[in-house]
């Protein structure tokens, strides 16, 4: 489960976190060596020879407020050139990284029996892996996160290619061991990896409503490996019921916080074979709600499950967060169109800060993902909000039919917030029209030195025969790398479209709103010259219910040397890009290499 993690953290809260790490300095530069160790049945991480339990979280959001709280690892889901300035901030505050490599899924279309494709995400690997051996950092390498699907999880032809990822890492780099990450422990998850793959160190294992039984379950699946949990949280909403309206009831940070200290509490107390904890998500993330699996509000503030955990890692924090309960609603969840609801509030502060609250209606999302691929944000309904304060809120409900979600954000001023939220229908009305796209901000970077909302996820025609290389280092444009895009056969077709969310061809919520852009600008050369790319941005017709809203394209006859191509978008409707940039090709009667850099809008 991941996405692109979003936070922010306010200055007075990263002022008390670095006061906390006075006198915490990390002094080598060079690799700092990492071994497993057995004792008898126990198993113990050895980090620069002295014992390194595993107390973590996963995310984007503040790495100076983890390390205040007593964490001492990250990880993280890629292993290309952007993850430079995040390694080198964890190793002055000394956190140690995961660094994951990440594997394709068959679900977005990677195909385990083609050979060639195979061999490139070796490769890809194995490049990663001298990238980043060297830095002071790396704790460990995890080739894949869930990459085996939520089947069986038996396809033995993707075990056997971990595998050779991880035996090549340790022909390269000795003194970091390795992992790969699964989704839960079902099927025949713990089966495979052991007869596999000889080389994987440590079992990674993400797990939820499950995962303090994790230590029993893992050893009557077989496992005799160590492991560690890689990601776990309040229950997914997979694993929960529907409510009579058809959604999913989600816990309060209240409760979520009970949650977390639950499931670190049985990790730690297998000690034989559990080597530390990852918790998720280190920051704020839009899936299914804007707030189910997030530990940190978009604007930095903590919530319960920040405090539970540093109380558990050694750190306690001086001012708690507020604690919050369920919402209560007045009357049925099952609403007309323009209906008045009252829902009461109850939240109290341990050390009795002045509270304030803020209120939000949201649409709910249509479909509730399991794959924790990323979502757009969904939109709000600020004019629903009739009053509200820290009993409860009136609203009035809007005139579409759909299901939407009531959110209450409590803070207490220094840093800590609680949440709350309850589900809501309008049984009849219209149908809820397409919502605006979220704003983009500009500039936006689709290929460059940083990262981009939008995502390369749209391989169509011949998939099997393109390779993408986001990390090349021949002859960029700018910067350090560039993208190099390879079709692997003299005919048929294929293409890229970058999108906004992953995968997103029109069925939900997806774009951004890049209004007051003035156009699209790329850079673009051929490995020899000639080769015939048409590049354009709109893929997304109007038959959609959601649809690009500006379309244009380019064939171009490339050359050897980079050469800047630009799309104008003065004046045009700019109000929903999903289909940030693509490139499509014909076979041209042999394989076709091309190189691109520096895209963005502006």
């Amino acid at each position: 489960m991941l996405t692109p993690f979003h936070a922010l953290r306010s200055a007075a809260l990263a002022l008390a976190a670095l006061a906390l790490l006075q006198g915490n300095a990390v002094a080598a530069d060079a690799a700092i060596p990492v071994t497993l160790a057995k004792t008898g049945d126990t198993w113990q991480l050895l980090r620069d020879g002295k014992p390194w339990s595993v107390k973590g979280a996963g995310g984007d959001a503040s790495k100076t407020l983890l390390a205040a709280c007593g964490g001492n690892t990250c990880r993280t889901w890629g292993a290309g050139r952007e993850i430079g300035p995040m390694l080198d901030e964890c190793h002055k505050l000394g956190i140690a990284v995961i660094v994951g490599y990440w594997v394709p899924h068959e679900r977005h279309g990677f195909d385990w029996k083609d050979q060639a494709l195979v061999d490139d995400q070796v490769a890809q690997a194995e490049a990663a892996v001298r990238r980043w051996k060297d830095h002071p950092a790396v704790l460990a390498w995890a080739f894949g996160n869930e990459m085996e699907g939520y089947a069986a999880g038996d396809n033995e032809r993707m075990w056997k290619a971990v595998e050779r990822m991880a035996k090549k890492s340790k022909e390269i780099d000795p003194l970091h061991p390795t992992m790969t990450v699964t989704a839960e422990i079902g099927g025949k998850r713990v089966e495979m990896l052991h007869q596999h793959c000889p080389s994987i160190d440590i079992m990674g294992i993400n797990s939820y409503a499950g995962c303090a039984s994790i230590p029993a379950r893992y050893r009557t699946a077989g496992g005799t490996k160590p492991y560690m949990v890689t990601e776990y949280g309040p229950a997914g909403i997979w694993e929960l019921g529907k409510n009579d309206i058809g959604a999913v009831i989600e816990p309060t940070t209240t409760q979520k916080a009970a949650a977390y200290v639950g499931t670190y509490d049985a990790l730690a107390r297998d000690a034989q074979l559990c080597l530390g904890s990852i918790a998720f998500t280190w920051g704020s993330k839009q899936e299914a709600t804007a707030t189910w699996f997030g530990m940190i509000m978009p604007d930095g503030s903590r919530t319960a499950p920040v405090d539970a955990l540093a109380e558990r890692w050694g750190k306690p924090v001086a001012n708690r967060c507020p604690a919050i309960e369920p919402l209560a609603l007045t009357g049925t969840n099952k609403l007309d169109p323009g209906a008045t609801v009252q829902v009461a509030l109850t939240t109290s502060d341990a050390e009795n800060d002045a509270l304030s609250v803020e209120w939000a209606l949201s649409d709910e999302a249509e479909e509730l993902g399991t794959g924790g691929d990323t979502e757009a944000a969904l939109p709000t309904h600020p004019s629903a909000i009739v009053k509200g304060d820290l009993t409860g809120v009136e609203l009035k409900m809007p005139a579409y039919k759909g299901a939407y979600r009531l959110f209450a954000i409590v803070r207490d001023g220094k840093g800590g917030a609680a949440m709350a939220n309850f589900p809501l229908r309008v049984e009849s009305g219209a149908p809820r029209p397409p919502a605006p796209a979220k704003k983009g901000t500009l500039p936006i970077v689709i290929i460059g030195e940083t990262g981009s909302p939008y995502v390369a996820s749209g391989w169509i025609g011949d998939a099997k025969a393109i390779k993408l290389d986001p990390d090349c280092d021949t002859k960029p444009k700018t910067g350090a790398s560039c993208t190099k895009v390879s079709f692997t056969q003299g005919g048929g077709w294929g293409g890229v479209v970058w999108q906004h969310p992953a995968n997103a061809w029109g069925e939900r919520q997806c774009g951004l709103d890049l209004t007051g852009a003035s156009r699209l600008v790329f850079w673009a050369r051929g490995e020899v010259g000639g080769e015939e790319i048409t590049f354009g941005t709109g893929m997304v017709g109007a038959d959609k219910k959601y649809h690009d809203t500006f379309r244009q394209s380019l064939k171009v006859v490339l050359t050897s040397e980079w050469t800047r191509y630009e799309f104008n978008a003065h004046g045009s409707d700019l109000s929903r890009v999903i289909s940030g940039f693509y490139w499509t090709l014909g076979g041209q009667g042999k394989p076709v290499t091309f190189y691109l850099d520096d895209v963005r809008w502006e």
